[in-house]
């Protein structure tokens, strides 16, 4: 797995084609973008506008006795007072709106992207760190329309107007404005990158590594107890926890110098507009309402343009979060997973199997994982499939479901397995894996999506057929929960549900991986017997890399 530093250095490379695509879906389109850039374009004049109608407001009554010469100043300050909060709340609702509606397509996209590829080609990405890819870095790519594209536009157009304002009262304070406002663009960068720019680059990943240690040990913890390796694993956590916290530490400090930084250029802003128009106001070349403005607006317009530096470290980080979402749902599925498309169909009825010098690949692997495979299987038959761990078996079992592509010839009720859509050959050929999925749900819901029209007595039914019908009652009938990924159940319990779901959906061939591999040793065999009786006539290819009585199957294929 690649490590955290290496991928701290992603934001430094060029950008890649899928890099940019997922750019480019993070990107709300034109039609919701600019409602947002508009509340904050006004929202930005707002608060420049504000303080420069107090400072005209404020020294103008100074210069004046009637308050009737203040009306209008008065009526400026409230309305740009209540537009400044007004359009506030409005560009972060509307820019939120745009940005969720967004993120929502987005995760719908990446999972359609996603859903070809597994099992097999996810087989190689750690759980924890899918999911943090899954949830922290796509929740990272809602900032770019957040705190990138707005704040880059709303900044640019509302200091062009500013200084464009600034010049009409003084031109030297506003080549001034001008001025400060580049170099400190360009020092608040070099700052930030000096100090938290690896930081920036590093937090995505470091928190993919914490999450992944952490989902580790809850998945693991009573392995982790039973040979006193916990608190090696809670040491792990504990370092990957400093990591991360030390790089946000850092990222915090650059973002307080961007702030300093900022603050000290608004200042000299003001002080030279102060330089140049003091003794001109003091010969009554230039009018005092003029100064203060000039002297003021600098530091409104940099609250504004603060958001320039920051943008640009959010774009950091959201390049690191595009590119490890672009790593793990690539535009273009590898060529060991089969493509759907195919317009042969299967007969109806039992199918036998016929496969002739069959090899199969992982994605990404050098050598194939089986080779030269050939086995016949005639429908209703009891395979088994032996072989030392590593000899290929599992992925014999996805070649069966086209989880995986293959060279050589598999026909299946006399079709090439490669000329039908690989959906259409898992609604005949069910695979249960060695830990099949059981959901924090009842026993009823676990089954129901196998067969989402079922009746309780076909489900009641099936369950006694799989021989759990006592253990079902004393739980308390079908409204019994099996815990996180079956946590309340026992190892051989979980295959019989498993089975349960597969005899619902009515699968013609039925690979069983490793059955045994969680049940204590005796009573392997007789869960492999009740599995076979329950099977019933279907075609069943058992794989398993322990003993299995001879009687119970009726031909055998060793690998490796």
């Amino acid at each position: 797995m690649t490590s955290p530093i290496a991928e701290s250095t992603a934001a430094d490379t060029k950008m890649t084609p899928a890099e940019r695509e997922v750019l480019e879906l993070a990107t709300p389109p034109a039609k919701r973008m600019w409602v947002p850039i508009a509340w904050a374009v006004l929202w930005g004049i707002s608060v420049v506008s504000l303080l420069a109608a107090s400072a005209f407001l404020i020294t103008r009554a100074s210069l004046i006795i009637h308050i009737l010469w203040l009306g209008w100043a008065i009526v400026a300050v409230r309305m740009f007072a209540l537009g400044r909060a007004v359009f506030r709340y409005l560009k972060q609702l509307s820019g939120h709106d745009a940005s969720f509606r967004q993120l929502a397509e987005m995760r719908v996209g990446l999972l359609d992207r996603l859903e070809p590829l597994a099992p097999a080609g996810l087989a190689r990405t750690r759980r924890g760190d899918l999911l943090s890819r899954l949830v922290d870095d796509i929740d990272e790519l809602q900032f770019l329309p957040l705190r990138v594209i707005e704040p880059l536009i709303t900044s640019v157009i509302v200091a062009a107007l500013t200084v464009v304002g600034v010049a009409i009262m003084s031109v030297p304070a506003a080549l001034t404005l001008l001025g400060c406002l580049l170099v400190a663009l360009i020092v608040a960068t070099l700052a930030q990158l000096m100090i938290a720019g690896a930081a920036d680059r590093q937090v995505a990943p470091l928190r993919a590594a914490l999450g992944d240690r952490v989902h580790d040990t809850i998945t693991n913890l009573e392995t982790l107890r039973a040979y006193d390796a916990l608190d090696s694993q809670l040491a792990r956590i504990h370092e990957a926890d400093a990591a991360l916290r030390r790089v946000l530490v850092r990222r915090s400090i650059g973002e307080g110098v961007v702030t300093g930084v900022v603050t000290i250029f608004a200042g000299l802003a003001t002080a030279g507009a102060l330089w140049f128009n003091v003794d001109a106001t003091a010969n009554g070349t230039f009018t005092p309402e003029f100064l203060t403005m000039v002297a003021l607006v600098p530091l409104a317009l940099f609250e504004v343009f603060a958001q320039v530096p920051v943008a640009v470290a959010a774009w950091r980080r959201v390049r690191v979060s595009a590119q490890r979402v672009a790593t793990v749902a690539p535009t273009t599925v590898p060529s060991e997973i089969p493509q759907p498309g195919g317009t042969a169909k299967l007969p109806e009825g039992p199918l036998d199997i016929t496969i002739t010098d069959v090899s199969a690949r992982w994605p990404g692997a050098a050598q194939p994982a089986i080779q030269g495979c050939s086995v016949e299987i005639p429908a209703g038959a009891r395979l088994l499939v032996a072989g030392e761990s590593g000899s290929g078996k599992s992925t014999f079992a996805n070649v069966l479901v086209r989880f995986l592509d293959y060279d050589g010839t598999y026909r299946i009720g006399g079709v090439e397995a490669r000329d039908v859509d690989p959906e259409l050959l898992r609604q005949r050929v069910g695979l249960i894996e060695q830990r099949a999925h059981l959901f924090n749900e009842s026993i009823r819901q676990n089954l129901l999506f196998a067969k989402p029209d079922a009746t309780d007595a076909e489900l009641e039914a099936v369950i006694e057929r799989v021989g759990l019908g006592g253990w079902m009652r004393s739980r308390g009938g079908l409204d019994a929960h099996l815990g996180e990924r079956g946590s309340l159940v026992s190892g051989g319990q979980g295959q019989r549900i498993a089975l349960a779901r597969a005899l619902l959906a009515d699968f013609d061939v039925l690979v069983l991986d490793e059955p045994t591999a969680n049940v204590d040793p005796g009573r392997a065999d007789a869960l492999v017997a009740d599995l076979l009786d329950a099977a019933g006539s279907h075609t069943v290819v058992l794989i398993s890399h322990t003993p299995i009585d001879e009687r119970l199957i009726s031909a055998k294929l060793v690998l490796g």
